[in-house]
């Protein structure tokens, strides 16, 4: 979706950074049907505040925080709104996956529930290391963080995955004999 402004270099940094600000709003768990909308959120705070980028600050690091206020927001806005539903009585349980389909969503579910349970400095490094693709540095200068705190949370993020994984695995194959 094109920007229109009449400020060629706003159109230019959103541009340049849409798809990393919607990755990152879709990694921080931000629904589906929510994404296009937390996006341009987080653009109309750009545009607000774009004056408030120091040149001393990278803009992904500048976006990244933007982009977890808004998520934030809205994760508050959803649990309100869930309390309120759990009122409500269950429509029964869903059928039992049966295609690959539903295998795929099982997956995603179970990714999207470990980075839940991961403390917020590790869920962040992990996200920005292993699914953005940013360096250590990066995401150190992004966080804010030391180097070898980075290093530290991504290696245990990683083992705490691979772990999650292994018991997953574990449970399947006792499941299914």
């Amino acid at each position: 979706m094109p920007v229109i402004d009449h400020d060629p270099e706003f159109a230019a940094l959103y541009d340049r950074h849409h798809g990393f600000v919607w990755r990152i709003l879709r990694r921080l768990g931000v629904p589906p049907a929510s994404l296009d909308d937390a996006t341009q959120d987080v653009f109309v705070v750009v545009h607000r505040r774009r004056d408030a980028l120091r040149a001393d600050v990278a803009e992904r690091s500048w976006l990244f925080g933007i982009a977890r206020r808004v998520a934030a927001d809205l994760h508050r806005g959803r649990r309100r709104t869930l309390r309120k539903l759990e009122a409500l009585p269950s429509p029964g349980e869903p059928a039992a996956p049966l295609d690959e389909a539903l295998e795929r969503a099982e997956a995603a579910d179970f990714v999207r529930a470990f980075l839940e349970r991961l403390d917020e400095g590790h869920r962040m490094v992990f996200l920005l290391s292993d699914v953005e693709g940013m360096t250590a540095p990066e995401i150190a200068e992004t966080l804010e963080l030391n180097l070898n705190t980075v290093y530290s949370r991504l290696r245990n993020a990683r083992k705490k995955f691979e772990q999650a994984v292994a018991r997953r695995r574990a449970r399947a194959k006792v499941a299914h004999g």
